[in-house]
């Protein structure tokens, strides 16, 4: 489904993440992990095109997308929930839902009601002003919209950062659903340990932007954990 060979990836000249590869079936979940700073975001936002260039190869669903600009890997099959959210404040939940359906390849712009199912709160709000909603809400917000597009993969960073308990199991059960149930293929970064065993197939660990380890999620073991992820 979804496939890095020797990618490099950079902000202007210089060099972010390096040498990153892993190929990903479909169904599996694959958890990024690593301390602040060693560039997790910064292999999400390379999967999506969203930094200056990147060498190396890229296949989505076996066709190269290593020069396609983020749109283009957008209609192939790459949803996004990036770090923040970044939901918009003024528009309704609707109008924010709905926005996430331009990136369909069948140009249909109506509201999903899946989205409207993993979501009840959503759904019961639809128009309620997003930036109204709590920080647990708006990821919700934010995830809903990446459905909208119809993905093949979704790429979720961070998605329990700094949200109450109770919304972050509802996230991490909808996740859950997403990936064994409905047979999506998920990436996100995570800091918590406990959610990425529980969640992950495999795992990859970042450090200073290259990936120092990685493979089934049964292979995390707790030395791993202390060398590269303990503060």
């Amino acid at each position: 489904m979804l496939e890095l060979s020797n990618v490099t990836s950079y902000y202007g000249k210089t060099p972010i993440i390096q040498n990153i590869s892993f190929t990903l079936e479909k169904g599996q979940c694959l958890c990024v992990l690593g301390r602040n700073g060693v560039g997790k975001t910064t292999l999400l936002q390379t999967i999506m095109g969203l930094t200056t260039s990147m060498t190396g190869s890229l296949k989505i669903n076996g066709s190269d997308y290593s020069k396609k600009p983020t749109h283009i890997r957008s209609h192939a099959g790459l949803g996004y929930v990036p770090q923040g959210r970044r939901i918009l404040g003024k528009f309704s939940v609707r109008e924010n839902i709905v926005l996430g359906t331009f990136a369909r390849d069948d140009k249909d712009n109506t509201l999903p009601s899946s989205c409207l199912k993993l979501f009840p709160y959503l759904a019961e709000n639809l128009d309620k002003r997003a930036g109204l909603l709590s920080g647990g809400q708006q990821q919700q917000l934010a995830v809903a919209r990446a459905l909208a597009t119809d993905p093949l993969v979704l790429l979720l960073d961070e998605p329990t950062e700094g949200i109450q308990p109770n919304i972050v199991e509802d996230i991490q059960n909808t996740l859950h659903h997403l990936n064994k149930d409905m047979g999506m293929t998920l990436i996100l970064t995570e800091q918590h340990i406990k959610i990425a065993k529980q969640l992950a197939d495999m795992f990859i660990i970042m450090d200073i932007g290259k990936a120092v380890a990685q493979g089934p999620i049964d292979q995390l073991t707790d030395e791993l954990v202390h060398e590269h992820l303990t503060i």
